[in-house]
């Protein structure tokens, strides 16, 4: 390990472990110096270590006591949606389906409180998608639109959800590729989304950008099963 990036090393790898399931809940952590000769690193990079994944509420420390795994799924934040080491149908399943859900209501709140530079950015940010000229361009400019939509919306919570999301989603590019397949089908969707905004239609709004994120599962589901 280089010395600069010890306690990251070591967060990492135990982060890893207790996501993956390797640790279960409710087991006890081996001691901070058992971890520490394991791992080949001093006692404060595993002192550090444990202080963030205590503060993730992925494990419990108790002075005195051992530092047992919590389910991170019942206690856990959304920052640790962004610390999942593989998009696999346990993620992806539910992500997309949550994506969808609070993508549409955004749409509908956007429709009735986006100003009018917000919706000049919607339709600007369709068009950009439409124009993108390779895959990756075509990511961004989805982004981009989504990002906007959410922001429109005006509600906090709901930006700080897609933030979160933008961690993963930027950490696993590729394994989200399929979601801009076939841009020539998906470019009217946007330009409905954005034009249904524009005119403060909140019911089509919400219908459009459904039927949009719709289509993107239905291009990963094609992806995965091909």
């Amino acid at each position: 390990m280089r010395r600069s990036s010890v306690p990251d090393e070591v967060f990492g790898r135990l982060c890893d472990a207790i996501l993956a399931g390797r640790y279960a809940p409710g087991e006890r952590l081996p001691p901070q110096r058992a971890l520490a000769a394991e791992l080949e690193v001093n006692m404060a990079s595993v002192r550090e270590a444990l202080k963030r994944l205590e503060q993730l509420r992925l494990v419990e420390v108790r002075h005195g006591d051992a530092t047992r795994v919590l389910d991170w799924r019942r206690s856990g934040g959304l920052e640790a949606l962004a610390l999942v080491g593989s998009v696999d149908a346990t993620v992806l399943g539910p992500l997309f389906e949550a994506r969808r859900l609070l993508l549409a209501e955004s749409a509908r709140l956007a429709a009735s409180r986006r100003s009018v530079a917000q919706a000049e950015a919607l339709v600007a940010a369709a068009a950009e998608f439409a124009a993108a000229p390779d895959a990756r361009s075509r990511q961004l400019a989805d982004w981009t639109f989504m990002a906007a939509v959410v922001e429109a919306a005006g509600n906090l919570v709901f930006q700080l959800i897609m933030n979160s999301v933008r961690e993963l989603y930027v950490a696993h590019a590729d394994r989200f590729a399929a979601i801009v397949a076939r841009p020539d089908e998906l470019a009217p969707l946007y330009r409905a989304a954005a034009a249904a905004i524009a005119d403060a239609e909140p019911d089509a709004a919400a219908a459009a950008v459904a039927a949009l994120a719709a289509a993107q599962e239905a291009r990963m589901a094609e992806a995965d099963a091909s």
